[in-house]
């Protein structure tokens, strides 16, 4: 089985389970998750659906446990809106820990580098070009 074959049943798999959470889905314990990536396996038999939950980590728990608890409606209802494939693929959900790496370096980097000063434009590094020109060596 070709790699982008693999890339477009995944997209195919996120959008759709995407929507069977939104419609579907009425445990209090899955609360605002965001799908991030779905890894097929090269026979599209099984897949890795990595999500992200807002809120702490006890909210990242109690979501997976509810998206672990359905999964096997989800899976049935893929099956159904999935006529292009032989078989519905087995879901393994799991946090996506990418995003909150990225917001915990966000705050390390906030809290080491110095505050930007307000009246400097962004990127601007040294003085005005007028200061500068005076420095200029070479022929006029």
């Amino acid at each position: 089985m070709s790699g982008h074959r693999a890339v477009q049943v995944g997209a195919q798999i996120r959008e759709e389970i995407m929507e069977i959470i939104r419609r579907d889905l009425k445990d209090p314990r899955i609360g605002f998750v965001s799908i991030t990536e779905v890894r097929m396996s090269p026979d599209l038999r099984s897949a890795r659906v990595r999500v992200s939950v807002l809120g702490g980590e006890d909210e990242g728990r109690a979501t997976l446990a509810g998206l672990r608890s359905a999964s096997g409606l989800i899976r049935h209802r893929l099956g159904r809106r999935l006529e292009n494939l032989k078989f519905t693929p087995d879901l393994r959900f799991e946090i996506d820990p990418s995003i909150e790496y990225s917001v915990r370096i966000s705050k390390t980097l906030r809290e080491i580098l110095p505050p930007e000063d307000p009246e400097q434009p962004h990127g601007h590094q040294g003085g005005d070009r007028e200061e500068n020109s005076s420095e200029h060596h070479g022929p006029p």
